[in-house]
């Protein structure tokens, strides 16, 4: 079956959940208050950088599967499955999560709503507040219980949303009516063959954070050991590998170096303590407080690695940062450990020069005292030292004596230790990265 579907709010989950259902065949009315996005999303211009992501956008206006809408009455009135999937930031006064935009869309939508429909909670948010929407749903909506919710949470890697999206590895589905599975399992029945889970809101809303939590408790782990192979002398890298052959354990996500970053790990991780404080199940996620200060120690251990290169200060010299953007293939710098590491070298008297393939734009934005370089060689010229931040091929590509020619000192950070230190070395750099001898 084709849906007339809506998806509410048109940020990074929303557009790519959107133009991948109307790659799919539904058709899709995607919404946002923001009158400039919109226009620009009609007209086919990608606010984001992700791979595959424009083509799609292009294809479904093209094709007339998509549009986009700032208005909620024409959602209402097109829609009979309505995704809702906005932003769920960390609170400024604490860990918790802000659920403001979820609740102010409901509010929007609902009273909007006459007919049966299926309302579908995408966000990542605390447990427990599937049942509250469900509620405000009924309250507001003409439609009464007619106007179903479910929670389906998403699993998207940046860089790799579209793949992720069209080839999902399972399909999570909070549901409380045979309605609401009927209707989701015959509306992703065009992405085939994928394992499909039902459960119930709590479970589905737990997915997402316990999953998030895991992969940071993964990475958390090996930069511990790093800490512990910097204080013995030993390889990070080379215990990382020896880990990696155990198949309980895998090589996924047991990279050391630089931390984790973006606009879902960090904040979730503590928004699943806040909520899991308010549960009282508190001591149960307790271990999630040295995750995450692991995480914060290894961007302090960067800016120490560099500070030794330079002979103990920053001040007046100057340091290239290759890296804006938390992870590659993206141009998304919330809480990214790059920039982090940049600003607290200004801050320290360094004169910051930062390049990225494709970051450079937001992070000027958001970052206008640092310097910034059209290319590696640009901000790498007249350095003292050279951070490697953000693992983009790019970096890992560079040439040790091409680089070296324009540099001040022959020091550099592998932040990531994505570089062979043995072909830096024998060109003359002096190589640091965490856990490395």
């Amino acid at each position: 079956m084709r849906y007339r579907t809506t998806v509410i709010g048109s940020g990074y989950l929303g557009i790519t959940h959107a133009a991948c259902m109307a790659e799919l065949g539904h058709d899709v009315l995607a919404l946002d208050v923001d009158a400039d996005k919109v226009r620009r999303l009609n007209d086919g211009e990608l606010p984001i950088h992700e791979k595959g992501l424009g083509e799609l956008l292009r294809r479904g206006l093209a094709t007339g599967k998509l549009r986009f809408t700032t208005s909620y009455r024409e959602a209402a009135d097109f829609g009979d499955v309505h995704f809702l999937c906005l932003g769920t930031p960390q609170r400024a006064d604490g860990y918790a999560a802000d659920v403001s935009q979820l609740d102010a869309a409901v509010d929007a939508l609902a009273p909007h709503l006459t007919r049966t429909c299926l309302v579908v909670g995408k966000s990542t948010v605390p447990v427990g507040t599937a049942e509250r929407l469900a509620g405000r749903l009924r309250g507001l909506a003409p439609a009464g219980d007619r106007a179903d919710l479910a929670w389906n949470p998403e699993f998207l890697r940046e860089g790799f949303a579209v793949a992720d999206t069209l080839t999902p590895d399972r399909i999570v589905l909070g549901v409380r009516t045979p309605y609401a599975e009927r209707v989701l399992r015959a509306f992703y029945a065009p992405l085939g063959e994928v394992p499909v889970v039902v459960t119930d809101f709590a479970t589905a809303e737990l997915v997402k954070v316990a999953a998030n939590s895991f992969l940071a408790t993964k990475i958390s782990y090996i930069n511990a050991m790093a800490e512990v192979c910097e204080a013995a002398g030993a390889d990070v890298v080379r215990l990382a590998e020896a880990l990696s052959h155990d198949d309980r354990i895998g090589g996924r996500f047991l990279s050391a170096g630089l931390g984790f970053g973006g606009g879902c790990l960090p904040k979730d991780i503590r928004a699943f303590m806040a909520r899991a404080g308010e549960l009282g199940a508190g001591e149960a996620l307790s271990f999630l407080r040295e995750i995450d200060a692991i995480n914060l120690r290894r961007r302090d251990r960067v800016v120490e690695l560099a500070r030794d290169l330079v002979g103990g200060s920053f001040d007046g010299r100057t340091v290239a940062v290759l890296g804006a953007a938390f992870k590659p293939d993206s141009d998304d710098i919330r809480d990214s450990p790059a920039l982090h590491v940049a600003r607290e070298i200004q801050q320290r008297g360094g004169l910051v020069s930062v390049y990225d393939p494709v970051a450079l734009d937001n992070a000027r934005k958001a970052y206008p005292e640092l310097g910034f370089a059209t290319s590696a060689t640009e901000a790498a010229r007249g350095a003292r030292v050279v951070l490697l931040l953000t693992e983009w091929q790019e970096f890992v590509r560079l040439d040790p004596a091409e680089l070296g020619a324009v540099v001040a000192g022959r020091g550099i950070v592998d932040g990531r230790n994505v570089l062979d230190p043995a072909v830096w070395r024998r060109a003359g750099w002096q190589y640091r990265a965490p856990g490395r001898p």
